[in-house]
């Protein structure tokens, strides 16, 4: 099933997700995670967090392969209650973008190496370091876990250009070639 992405201005983006509990029989998690990737895809995305659909938990999906950097190839998996144990190294900045912020991109920096703890969607624990864009990736989307957004590591000034923008956005008064879900529309 393909969801629509919450645009902007959506609360549940702003919002700390919460951990998912094993034992929670009220949604299928493997189904779950199945429709983010397939939303995700149709979005032409390479990744995803559970609130940009709407649901405030701790899951994200990513597949970066698309990006084409050689060490990105098969990098696709699954975070189950993330935990980011440790950043290191010297911050870099890269131009981000995101599907619930479409058409807006800006200059990130953001630590090269990330240590993180998580469970995949058969509840394998894993403890991992990931570095360069794999690392990116991941703290994008784990800043959607957190309630944050990438435009909120941009300078003040940026912000503040970009505010009628967002409002434009957050209204649906933009072009996006998947299905999106506005708040103040």
């Amino acid at each position: 099933m393909i969801y629509p992405i919450v645009a902007y201005g959506d609360p549940v983006l702003k919002k700390v997700a919460q951990d998912i509990d094993p034992k929670d029989a009220s949604f299928d998690l493997k189904q779950l995670v199945a429709d983010m990737f397939e939303t995700m895809y149709n979005a032409q995305g390479v990744g995803l967090a559970a609130p940009q659909i709407g649901k405030s938990l701790r899951l994200f999906v990513v597949d970066a392969e698309p990006m084409d950097e050689e060490n990105l190839k098969g990098f696709k998996k699954v975070f189950v209650n993330p935990e980011i144990l440790e950043e290191t190294g010297t911050p870099w900045a890269y131009e981000e973008g995101c599907l619930s912020i479409p058409t807006i991109r800006g200059d990130v920096e953001r630590p090269e190496k990330l240590r993180i703890r998580y469970y995949d969607e058969n509840w394998n624990a894993y403890e991992e370091e990931y570095h360069g864009m794999a690392a990116r990736v991941i703290q994008h989307e784990y800043d959607h876990i957190e309630g944050i957004l990438f435009t909120e590591h941009l300078p003040a000034l940026k912000r503040r250009l970009l505010k009628s923008k967002l409002g434009n956005i957050s209204k649906g008064k933009v072009r996006v070639d998947y299905r999106m879900r506005f708040p103040n529309l």
